[in-house]
């Protein structure tokens, strides 16, 4: 296998967890003599710095030609101004759309040995292993119009919740079509006692579930969602909602596994390359100290080699490793434990072999 690898670390903690992801795949590369070819840009903060807008038309151009995007947060503090024009997440925004990735998975595991780490109670953790499927380019992050006015001496803002038939149902397909290889369950998540574009998902996502009777589909409210993910978060196997919804379901997810930083995430299009995160943000108060957890960051690694390169076994063997590792208890310091960011990344690695 020979593939080429766009790296994008972004701003705070990116650039050490995306850079100890790039060791597991270097030394995945080398024990099954594959060929990995990295190439780093700028993305976010540090490319309005260098750049002064937070994505190329060259770095978006060196995304769309590679077999994968391996990214890191953006943003912080230093680029947090409310009115400013350029923002980091602008970048972000664009290159998902750039991409058409449209389809972004996250899942969610509670490991055993974690279970203390998170605020809920053990016997609510026990079984959990789902995944959220959020559409991503649509809805109020891309439509139009957007923006302020004035109006009766009042400063007035607008932002524009839109979907069309298409973008629901080819991401709706898609979580049924995980579902089959899972628990056969789907849920989907939406607000259609209030919005008319979930009145619109809630009956696409039925006209959908026509073409698999064998899958249980489920609607519900996203409110009573954000409830039963606490409650009782072993019920769900796969969640499918809009991309507002998603954003805020799986950040509150990622409370059952004790960290942030333990979750990755796929963004998927029906063709080009994927792009794949952790979900947790740059983190700029201990950026630089080296105490970043990476394993998020390393289980989008392997969702990489899962997804864009076809490469199944050895994913498997850095999700694995990951497991190995935590079972031994050696944890960076967000899980309780005393482990650099690259003290965990070697913990992994040597789980590898």
């Amino acid at each position: 296998m020979n593939a080429n690898i766009v790296l994008l670390p972004g701003d705070g903690i990116g650039p050490e967890v995306i850079h100890a992801a790039v060791r597991v795949l270097q030394v995945i590369a080398e024990k099954h003599q594959h060929t990995f070819n990295f190439t780093e840009y700028l993305l976010g903060g540090c490319a309005i710095d260098a750049y002064g807008i937070s994505l190329t038309e060259e770095t978006l151009a060196a995304c769309k030609s590679a077999s994968a995007v391996l990214m890191g947060a953006v943003g912080g503090p230093k680029w947090d101004d409310p009115t400013a024009k350029v923002r980091p997440e602008q970048g972000l925004l664009a290159l998902r759309k750039g991409l058409g990735v449209y389809a972004n998975l996250r899942p969610v595991k509670v490991y055993p040995t974690l279970v203390a780490a998170s605020p809920l109670k053990p016997e609510k953790l026990a079984g959990v292993d789902l995944i959220v499927v959020r559409e991503l380019t649509g809805g109020l992050y891309f439509g139009q119009p957007k923006g302020r006015d004035q109006r009766e001496g009042h400063v007035r803002a607008v932002d524009t919740l839109e979907y069309y038939d298409y973008e629901i149902e080819r991401i709706v397909d898609l979580a049924f079509r995980l579902a089959q290889s899972r628990r056969k369950k789907v849920t989907s998540v939406d607000k259609a006692n209030v919005l008319e574009s979930s009145r619109l998902w809630r009956q696409t996502a039925a006209a959908v579930h026509t073409h698999y009777p064998e899958v249980v589909m489920d609607n519900m409210l996203v409110d009573t969602a954000a409830m039963r993910l606490v409650a009782n978060p072993a019920s769900f196997d796969v969640i499918v909602t809009e991309n507002m919804f998603g954003d805020i379901l799986t950040d509150e997810a990622a409370v059952l596994t004790g960290s942030m930083g333990m979750l990755p995430s796929a963004s998927l299009s029906d063709e080009g390359p994927g792009l794949y995160e952790p979900i947790h943000g740059s983190a700029p108060d201990i950026a630089g100290k080296g105490i970043a957890n990476p394993i998020g960051a390393i289980l989008s690694a392997a969702m990489l080699l899962r997804y864009s390169l076809k490469l199944e076994s050895e994913a498997i063997q850095i999700e694995n490793a990951v497991e190995s590792a935590i079972k031994s208890g050696k944890l960076t310091v967000d899980l309780g434990g005393s482990l650099t960011t690259s003290q965990m990344t070697d913990t992994v690695i040597s789980n590898l072999f």
